[in-house]
């Protein structure tokens, strides 16, 4: 049995000496070691031996496998040592070769009109005010000179989460928290998300984006209204736009109007975008309602005030003649690039 596991250590150890490849090594491995291998095999017979053979053959036996072990290591350490000097020997690196163009991003539309309209009222002196999208029924309609039987409550297409609370329909409650909060005069836009629960298709979605804005303070007319929005399109659209206002009807202001510019794409010559009228409504605007003052804390009689709200999504297409707002939102790189 001697003679066997010298045999058996001999073979193995030339076999090492020569291996090429990690794979045969784990089949040496296998052939010796293993639970079916030679070394194994020959175990399995101690049973047949005297009581004062078996330790010494169980000794020789556990130092041949010992030796067979570190060699099988040193054998592996050397051919992976082999295997990573070849590679970087094949992979040649040219330094001369141009590298890969990195591909830089850019602001969405939605945020280079947002960022230059904050810009333009910064600039005028106005802060900026946020709110909870998810309002309560008070701020997003009764505080607003909306109460529950009123109809413009159904023009709203509010989602509702209960009676009580609903996402907010408008940025308007955030001028009325800023109001029972500061005492004039205050001077704040009001960006944000705004919900209304309305089909998706070229120009409406149930999730859209305003900004509003409001002044409150002594002796503030229709007049300051109009020379601050007419101060705003020429600032967002260049000083060949013109403006119009019309009468219209908000609960919240009175009087209250809707704010034209001429087309940015036919120059007010009339097209598809303007639907060949030269005009885009672009916001609706007013003279805050005095009842909206009073719920708020404010004397109407001593303050007035103006608020105007506009559609981002409006402004950026009327901006950059889009004609579709799902643009804005489909991700389509051949889109975004332009910007």
């Amino acid at each position: 049995m001697k003679e066997k596991l010298q045999n058996i250590r001999n073979q193995a150890i030339s076999l090492l000496n020569d291996v090429k490849e990690l794979k045969a090594l784990d089949e040496i491995r296998v052939e010796y070691l293993g639970k079916k291998g030679q070394l194994t095999q020959v175990l399995r017979g101690m049973k047949d031996l005297s009581p004062e053979e078996r330790p010494i053959i169980g000794q020789l036996a556990n130092e041949i496998r010992d030796e067979i072990e570190q060699k099988l290591e040193e054998v592996k350490n050397l051919l992976i040592l082999k295997e990573q000097e070849k590679k970087l020997k094949e992979e040649v690196i040219d330094v001369t070769m141009p590298g890969r163009k990195r591909k830089t991003g850019g602001r969405h539309p939605m945020n280079l009109v947002l960022n230059e309209i904050v810009e333009i009222f910064l600039g005028m002196g106005y802060k900026i005010a946020e709110g909870p999208e998810i309002e309560t029924d008070y701020y997003n309609f009764e505080a607003l000179n909306i109460p529950k039987d009123h109809p413009a409550r159904d023009e709203q297409d509010t989602f509702y989460i209960n009676q009580e609370f609903m996402l907010r329909t408008a940025t308007s409650p955030i001028q009325v928290r800023v109001m029972e909060k500061q005492k004039p005069p205050v001077r704040i836009i009001c960006p944000g998300k705004v919900y209304r629960s309305d089909a998706v298709d070229a120009t409406h979605s149930p999730v859209f984006h305003q900004i509003e804005g409001l002044v409150v303070d002594k002796n503030i007319t229709f007049a300051d209204l109009k020379g601050v929005l007419e101060v705003f399109a020429k600032e967002l659209f260049g000083e060949k736009i013109n403006v119009r206002f019309r009468p219209h009807f908000f609960p919240f202001t009175e009087p209250s109007a809707e704010m034209d510019v001429s087309c940015v794409v036919c120059g007010g010559k009339g097209c598809n975008v303007c639907k060949g009228s030269g005009w885009t409504e672009i916001l609706g605007c007013g003279m805050v309602h005095p009842n909206v003052l009073r719920m708020a804390g404010i004397d109407p009689e001593e303050y007035t005030g103006f608020a105007f709200g506009m559609g981002l999504e409006r402004l950026a297409m009327s901006k950059y003649g889009i004609k579709d707002l799902r643009l804005f939102v489909e991700n389509d790189i051949r889109f975004l690039k332009q910007f």
